[in-house]
């Protein structure tokens, strides 16, 4: 049997996306049975428990998305008042993409690792309401920012808050959805983010033409706060790794307490899959926070857009097209990786393989209406790879290091593509702005096209080591 740094062996035969771990789960059995029973038991007399209700599961992913949507409207409510908070507080197009970039994800990011630490330690539901709470609360805070320092610093503060929300529902998912169903549940609790983009353009781009940008910030914050109180009433904290693979929960039983931090960050970055699924996200990411961060102001700046329209036709375009790629993403990568780990890494590639000609006709287009039709294209295609990474890393690790590694992919994708992607594309605005004054934005957007190819680079690489760590499994 060929065994993994970090990993159990796993049986001949069973799939790899039935593999996951649990030693929590070990620890909660070894009080209720002996040590010397459970040393003897075969690994194939251990079943899986049984799966949650579908009403329960279904209300905790119903539950869990919809915070992310709050959690993801926050975000793309900053890049929709960007013209607004611009000629409020003066702010240049390099200073807001590093509120909306290196500054939120430097607290994003970090944070996020003690914080996933602590989740798989502790109630993951606890956890995720406090999140929301503190980032809803800094949320009302940037719509009484008085000056750039001020929003700043609120941005920050919401960051710090939003790293405590995404690990944590990820883990959880896994512990609701038995493995097969992962990718499809994953799926759509990564509707979020196409959600939360189409309210938020819908949501802000209309409080602010009908009252201003604060109040938008304001209300969304007050909603944030409710939803905390939510998770705690609605959402029961499940047994770590109950519905993982029957021969893995034995022996995760036989392990002497819980991963360590240091063990799980070594186990993460040790593992190639991981590390190159984690740096193909956040490659890809340069691109989609590079130009979701500006594709409004872009559409206002430079193809005329109005804030009203906006809320109406982009909202609409982003929504559907978003939402429609993300959860067509999760059902491609459950049943194509029934046949093949290395879908894992090839769905990902061929969709932004697709996504670049309509990305630069969406650039190029005279008018916002052309703009809006091209727009579809990538918003479907870009975010294919989320699925595959989010749910390769989540069947790769034991369950009591998945919010620590969810934690842990986060924070590679987000310090690469939220870290580099708006303050690049800022900054190269900036650049173009003295010779090419009226279209200094379209020129920032074409300079994001080299990370595209890059990072269907990364994929394919990915796939190749899926290919052979395959292999090896079916000889072993």
């Amino acid at each position: 049997m060929g065994e993994k740094a970090g990993l159990q062996p796993q049986r001949i035969g069973t799939p790899a996306s039935a593999v996951a771990f649990d030693a929590s789960c070990g620890l909660a059995m070894e009080s209720v049975a002996p040590k010397a029973a459970q040393a003897t038991t075969p690994a194939r007399f251990a079943q899986p428990a049984s799966p949650p209700a579908p009403r329960r599961a279904g209300l905790v992913l119903a539950v869990l998305c919809f915070v992310y949507v709050l959690n993801f409207l926050d975000r793309q409510l900053f890049s929709i008042l960007a013209k607004p908070i611009q000629d409020s507080l003066h702010i240049s197009d390099g200073a807001l993409g590093l509120i909306g970039g290196l500054y939120f994800a430097v607290f994003y990011c970090f944070i996020s690792l003690p914080v996933g630490w602590i989740a798989d330690r502790s109630n993951r539901v606890l956890v995720l309401s406090l999140a929301c709470a503190i980032w809803s609360g800094a949320t009302m805070a940037c719509g009484v920012a008085a000056n750039y320092p001020q929003l700043a610093a609120a941005r920050m503060t919401v960051g710090f808050g939003e790293a405590g929300g995404v690990p944590p529902s990820y883990a959880l998912i896994s512990d609701y959805f038995p493995s097969g169903r992962r990718g499809t549940a994953l799926g759509i609790y990564n509707l979020g983010p196409p959600i939360g983009a189409m309210l938020g353009i819908a949501f802000g781009a209309s409080l602010a033409a009908m009252y201003s940008w604060r109040m938008a910030f304001v209300v969304l914050g007050a909603v944030g706060l409710v939803a905390a109180v939510l998770i705690r009433v609605l959402v029961r904290e499940p047994l770590r790794g109950g519905l993982d693979a029957d021969s893995v929960r034995t022996q995760a039983r036989l392990e002497s307490g819980l991963a360590s931090f240091k063990d799980t960050i070594v186990m993460f970055f040790s593992r190639p899959t991981l590390v190159l699924a984690a740096f193909a996200s956040g490659v890809t990411q340069i691109v989609t926070y590079g130009a979701g961060n500006f594709t409004t102001l872009l559409l206002m700046r430079e193809k005329a857009m109005t804030l009203h329209e906006v809320a109406v036709y982009s909202s609409l375009v982003v929504g559907i097209a978003m939402s429609a790629g993300i959860f067509v993403s999760g059902h491609v990568v459950d049943r194509l990786t029934r046949r093949s780990k290395r879908a894992y890494a090839l769905v990902p590639a061929a969709s932004l393989s697709l996504a670049i000609l309509p990305y630069l006709g969406f650039v190029w287009a005279p008018s916002w209406q052309l703009a809006l039709v091209f727009l579809a294209g990538p918003f479907f295609l870009n975010y294919f790879y989320l699925s595959s990474s989010v749910t390769l890393v989540q069947e790769e690790v034991r369950p009591d290091q998945r919010v620590m590694s969810g934690a842990l992919l986060l924070l590679v994708m987000n310090l690469i593509g939220m870290g580099v992607g708006p303050t690049f594309v800022g900054q190269m605005s900036d650049y173009f702005h003295a010779a090419h004054p009226h279209h200094s934005l379209s020129l920032a957007f074409y300079s994001l096209v080299p990370f595209y190819v890059l990072a269907i680079l990364l994929f394919l690489w990915l796939a190749r080591v899926l290919g052979k760590e395959q292999t090896k499994e079916g000889l072993s």
